[in-house]
């Protein structure tokens, strides 16, 4: 018998079932937080919230008391840049990698009205989505990309209270959003949710009949 490393060597395709595989099972714990749906009770009321979060950012920065610094001037964005790049100087700066501080002067600045009308659409699309439990794990990842340029830009304020909910619903990515969009949408995009039957054979087990 010719072995794997040899058949590679020679060019031969390799077939799935000449792959060596280890499963490594979650604990059970994680499990239940994470893949079952007695957990998405949970996460409903998580995402209930910090989606309300977002939306109250979002529609403020549109039509409520931030939008003429925001959707309208982007001065809230420039203001906000400027006070940044300000905190990156002397031996207790706020900001701390030169390199964001370059993309802070040399891309937000020079696009601030842009990027504020976007940061204004982001926060009230990813609230709409985390309510609705619609791609909660994207959304959330989208809410985590904008609270770490908060951060890096010296913004404290609740944005790791955000960053922590945000990851854990990342994590939970299988059952955050049952109660949701999630439960239709993510089975459309093939996600193996299936109904587990101990006597049943394991679908993911191929079988060989020779």
């Amino acid at each position: 018998m010719v072995d794997l490393a040899t058949r590679r060597h020679r060019g031969h395709r390799t077939h799935p079932e000449d792959i060596d595989v280890t499963n490594i099972e979650e604990p059970r714990v994680a499990r239940y937080i994470f893949a079952s749906k007695a957990a998405s009770w949970v996460w409903l009321i998580v995402r209930l919230w910090l989606g309300y979060e977002w939306i109250n950012a979002g529609v403020s920065k549109l039509w409520g008391a931030e939008s003429m610094a925001f959707w309208r001037t982007g001065l809230g964005v420039k203001g906000f840049t400027l006070g940044a790049i300000a905190e990156s100087k002397g031996p207790h700066a706020q900001v701390s990698y030169g390199w964001w501080v370059a993309i802070l002067r040399h891309v937000v600045l020079n696009h601030y009205l842009f990027i504020a009308r976007a940061d204004a659409i982001a926060e009230f699309v990813i609230g709409i989505a985390l309510v609705l439990g619609a791609f909660t794990a994207i959304a959330a990842f989208f809410g985590l990309a904008m609270n770490f340029t908060y951060v890096f830009s010296g913004a404290v304020s609740t944005n790791p209270v955000f960053i922590i909910l945000g990851i854990l619903l990342v994590l939970a990515w299988r059952n955050a959003g049952w109660l949701g969009l999630d439960r239709y949408l993510l089975t459309r995009l093939g996600t193996p949710w299936y109904r587990h039957n101990p006597t049943s054979p394991d679908p993911n087990r191929s079988v060989n009949n020779t």
